[in-house]
């Protein structure tokens, strides 16, 4: 029995080898001081349980080989996934059921972004579909063990180009919610919050009594899209509304409600996002900086926070007029030395 690690030059890349009962295996990383430190992390990892076994006198072989579709449906199971199901199932559909967890659904997935942006799909939708696969692979290495290495930190997604972003104001606002009946009270207030807070359709149906403290939405991370917990104030007038959760109501029937009040107020190019983004434009009038906006959206960087950056230049001209005028002390200088 012997594990080894050497870096191979040709190949750019740190190679384990490990050598059981007169079996051979081979695992290879990146050539890189990150791939170096996975590579020994891993040996360290298969030492340790190839010692564990000889101590109870099993046989250790290879991590089971899983299928995409088998990370897809434990992490359904384990976590709240309301907010990306319309990017779940045709991922799902597209991976089908024989590709493999690993490299090969990595590989799967860059054909499918290059597949949807020939179809003329937007980036941000294709982006959705590569989170769900990132996801996956993140869960199958960082939590479950399924995997040696983190795939998932090498699918890239890019960023979204001439991305469109409608801002609704508090009049238009107030005039899409008259715009709903009374009967559909429910889906009103569902609205109206998703303007006040940000969140996403899916998160907003998926709260319940332990998401709200002390007038805060506290969302888990099995609840968001990024997988990380996000804390979000509710306006104080706001806060009776989530006195009775979950909301009782259904997708349809927000999405009725939705589609019949942008109807009514002739704005049918409306979309349910458009809400999101109003909510960032607010923050930004409120004179909120770009990193609370970032946390207040539950973005997983500035740079995705950036599309909202033309937002905040109004407020530039103002920074500099409140800064100390340090024009006389330059004039009694440059008086003195003449």
């Amino acid at each position: 029995m012997g594990i080894t690690v050497r870096y191979r030059e040709k190949r750019d890349r740190w190679v384990v080898t490990e050598t059981h009962h007169g079996q051979r295996h081979q695992q290879t990383f990146a050539g890189t001081r990150e791939g170096e430190r996975q590579a020994y992390e891993y040996a360290a990892k298969r030492e340790a349980a190839l010692n564990e076994a000889e101590f109870h006198g099993e046989v250790m072989g290879r991590q089971p080989r899983r299928t995409f579709i088998e990370g897809l449906e434990r992490w359904i199971d384990e976590y709240d996934v309301a907010s990306q199901v319309k990017a779940i199932r045709p991922v799902a559909a597209y991976m089908g059921d024989r590709v493999m967890l690993g490299q090969e659904s990595l590989d799967k997935a860059r054909e499918m972004a290059r597949d949807l942006r020939k179809k003329g799909r937007a980036q941000s939708t294709i982006n959705n579909h590569l989170q769900v696969v990132k996801r996956v692979l993140n869960l199958a290495y960082r939590e479950w063990g399924w995997l040696e290495q983190p795939l998932g930190d090498k699918l890239r997604k890019k960023s979204p180009k001439n991305e469109r972003h409608v801002y609704l104001t508090t009049e238009d606002l107030g005039e899409l919610l008259q715009a709903i009946p009374d009967r559909n009270m429910v889906e009103k207030k569902v609205i109206a919050l998703a303007a006040l807070t940000g969140l996403r359709q899916g998160e907003l149906l998926s709260l319940d009594a332990s998401n709200v403290h002390g007038g805060r939405i506290l969302l888990r991370p099995d609840q968001t899209k990024s997988g990380k917990a996000r804390v979000v104030p509710v306006p104080e007038d706001a806060r009776p509304w989530l006195v009775d959760l979950p909301f009782a109501t259904t997708y349809s029937r927000l999405r009725h409600a939705w589609e019949t009040a942008r109807a009514a107020v002739g704005r049918k190019e409306l979309r349910f996002h458009d809400l999101r983004h109003s909510y960032a434009s607010m923050l930004a009038q409120a004179g909120e900086s770009m990193t609370t906006v970032r946390d207040l959206l539950g973005h997983s960087s500035l740079i995705v926070t950036s599309r909202y950056s033309h937002m905040f230049d109004a407020g530039l001209d103002d920074i500099g007029a409140r800064l100390p005028s340090l024009n006389a002390a330059i004039c009694d200088q440059t008086a003195t030395k003449h």
